[in-house]
């Protein structure tokens, strides 16, 4: 039997994959199966980001790029940055990746080692915690908590920092809550860390401009008293519905930009050329398609609360941002994972179990409303039959 390293043991995985894997196999089977489990705009990306791709395919661009991204494309994010922060950064600072997750991968393992903390949101995103554990780190959970909002607490976060943490990872909005830190609560946490020079931050800011009911996203690059410590991951999978292309960006502080480079010429080249041509093309192009898709996120998650908060035993706080619902099912006496997978054996309805975002999602069900406002109503009506039939 082949023995791998002890690390790769430690590797978890992202628990909405598995269940969109089982609905596409219920489907295939005949059953109508409504997904409020993938986090994945249910929109095409715009056409012009796609005629991009293709003039970029006629025009020759067939042929490795930059390790960093062609210089158009992170001249493109420089601008957009401009635009959505005030802020002026290098195009220099700028990593194009191929998604979101390989910079969460290069974060962590540049801070990750055996004896060493990484700080991440509980509930979150399943990768942090996942990749912290494959480096040896111990991964030290940051509380979110309902009664906040699904924002974390400055005063909470703080406490937790001591002589062996190497990093602190932030999502606002966050997934899985749809959770916004306020302003104030961000301002608090720089300048606690004032404490802790040595300490970098990860703030994964993938859903910066989908937020609702008056809220502004902060930016955690509008502080400069820690520039020089922090990486940005952001990138065009959610704001533009470009999923499957694979291509996000990172901003990195002068000393780390260089190391994340020399990781990507070992780990994947480069990303390749023509879906840098459709960024440039999403970030410059008409913006109309997104305000489409940003109002229509708006009146499913106003339906979602609405229905969700009919349920029997279940009660919704009111997500201010991203398209996710974290509804509080601690009434209907079902554990989470449970209820999850007999909504989708029994009722053909996929949604994912608040544990597999974390130990303090116990108790919750993400509910993503990316999809039709039709195929929402569906699934909650079906989710109320559910419940009544099924009490515990």
């Amino acid at each position: 039997m082949l023995k791998t390293v002890a690390a790769f043991d430690r590797i978890g995985e992202e628990n909405a994959f598995a269940v969109l894997a089982r609905a596409t196999k219920l489907a295939s089977e005949g059953m109508d199966v409504i997904n409020l489990g993938i986090g994945q705009p249910d929109f095409k990306t715009p056409q012009h980001i796609v005629e991009a791709a293709v003039k970029a395919l006629r025009d020759g661009h067939h042929g490795y790029t930059p390790a960093n991204g062609i210089l158009p494309c992170r001249e493109a994010v420089a601008r957009r940055t401009l635009t959505t922060t005030g802020i002026e950064i290098s195009p220099e600072s700028v990593m194009i990746m191929p998604g979101g997750k390989p910079t969460m991968y290069a974060a962590i393992v540049m801070f990750g080692e055996p004896g060493a903390e990484i700080m991440y949101p509980d509930p979150g995103f399943p990768i942090y915690r996942s990749m912290i554990e494959y480096t040896g780190a111990k991964p030290v959970p940051v509380p979110i908590r309902e009664e906040n909002g699904f924002g974390f607490s400055a005063e909470e976060t703080l406490a937790l920092i001591n002589e062996k943490t190497r990093l602190i990872i932030i999502n606002s909005p966050a997934n899985p809550t749809g959770g916004v830190t306020s302003r104030d609560e961000i301002v608090k946490l720089v300048k606690g860390l004032e404490k802790w020079p040595d300490v970098a931050i990860m703030s994964d800011e993938i859903y910066d401009v989908m937020t609702y009911d008056g809220e502004k996203h902060t930016s955690l690059l509008q502080f400069p008293e820690i520039r020089d410590r922090l990486i940005v991951l952001n990138g065009w999978s959610k704001t533009w519905a470009m999923t499957g292309w694979r291509l996000g960006w990172s901003i990195w502080p002068d000393q780390l930009i260089d190391k994340v480079r020399k990781l990507a010429v070992n780990c994947w080249s480069c990303v390749n050329a023509p879906s840098q041509f459709a960024g440039i093309a999403a970030i410059d192009g008409p913006q109309d398609d997104v305000a489409v898709m940003m109002e229509a996120f708006d009146r499913r998650r106003k339906l979602v609360v609405e229905l969700a908060n009919g349920l029997p035993g279940v009660s919704c706080e009111t997500p201010k941002g991203a398209f996710y619902a974290f509804p509080n099912i601690k009434e209907t006496g079902w554990k989470a994972k449970e209820l999850a997978s007999a909504l989708l054996e029994k009722s053909g309805v996929a949604t994912i179990g608040g544990p597999d975002f974390g130990i303090l999602g116990e108790g919750y069900i993400r509910l993503s409303y990316a999809n039709s406002e039709e195929n929402i109503t569906r699934a909650l009506e079906r989710i109320g039959e559910f419940l009544g039939k099924n009490s515990k």
